[in-house]
């Protein structure tokens, strides 16, 4: 299938790789068909314009053009507020399946990566901009590309939790087992088995819970939900994982590195988890199928 075009000029291209990165960020201008985004229609005033802009900076295969076929850096929005105190980050990497990565700001103006976006030194610098970097935290293996050489870069902290140890064999603290530990003050890591082996939650201030792949909210279901067709090591560790903690969690940002973000009451939040937990008790393994996702 070749290019999406339309007489005003914003396009999606046949390298998409249908990750729903510019879905997120464009809703009602990008949507999917056969398997790829597709434009729906073309920006109507300046907030559109702004939302086309900022899913063509984070798409990872650089699918997304305006008629010109160049985007402008002075419209790039990253990293992008979410609140005062969490950033996307943007500019997804090719290499992490286009997972999404946040800067997460501390108390005395330093900052967290969690998760890593594209890698380059521009923007590094445009990151490093927020305060200085101190950690580098990976939820797990399939978002580790780049970590060492942001942590490097920034002089900063690797964490990685030792089932996914392999793919950041030289990282600088290595969590181990399923208690929870505390990476600084109101920053905790929960492994979080299932996804993969070394899964891991990060929590902050009771507020943010960054995900990695373990659940994100879903725009299908409008609810909190398990990626069941693609769970690596095993739904049952990930059903365990959910059973053992869904009681004890409480956060009202849900930030995944695949699939939707969501802000709610931290009640709300519970309630979902709950439930969340009670649905993937009834889930058997099966195989893993990239096109049954439904985001």
């Amino acid at each position: 299938m070749g290019e999406e075009r339309s007489e005003d000029g914003w396009r999606v291209d046949e390298r998409c790789t249908n990750c729903d990165v510019a879905r997120q960020l464009a809703p009602g201008l990008i949507g999917e068909a056969d398997g790829r985004s597709v434009v729906l229609r073309q920006p109507r005033g300046r907030t559109e314009v702004r939302q086309l802009n900022a899913a063509a900076h984070a798409c990872p295969s650089r699918s997304i053009r305006p008629q010109t076929g160049r985007l402008e850096a002075a419209l790039d929005p990253f990293p992008m507020a979410l609140d005062d105190t969490v950033h996307l980050c943007g500019h997804n990497s090719a290499h992490t399946a286009g997972a999404n990565s946040y800067l997460l700001r501390r108390p005395g103006g330093t900052t967290m990566m969690v998760d890593t976006p594209r890698w380059s030194t521009s923007l590094a610098a445009r990151y490093e901009g927020l305060g200085p970097v101190t950690d580098v935290l990976l939820t797990h293996r399939d978002h580790a590309a780049h970590g060492r050489r942001y942590a490097d870069r920034f002089g900063a902290r690797l964490w990685i939790h030792e089932g996914d140890l392999d793919a950041a064999p030289d990282a600088d603290r290595v969590l181990r087992g399923t208690d929870p530990a505390q990476i600084a003050e109101g920053v905790v890591a929960i492994p979080f088995p299932g996804h993969t082996r070394g899964s891991v939650l990060f929590l902050a201030d009771e507020r943010y819970c960054f995900s990695g792949d373990s659940f994100y909210w879903s725009r299908t279901t409008a609810d909190i939900e398990v990626a069941e067709s693609v769970t690596w090591y095993s739904i049952s560790e990930l059903a365990a994982s959910l059973a053992r903690t869904a009681n004890r969690l409480r956060f009202e940002w849900l930030l995944p590195g695949h699939g939707d973000r969501r802000h709610l009451p931290a009640d709300d939040m519970t309630r979902r988890l709950r439930r969340l937990a009670a649905r993937t008790r009834q889930l058997r393994p099966r195989s893993i199928d990239f096109t049954a996702m439904r985001w």
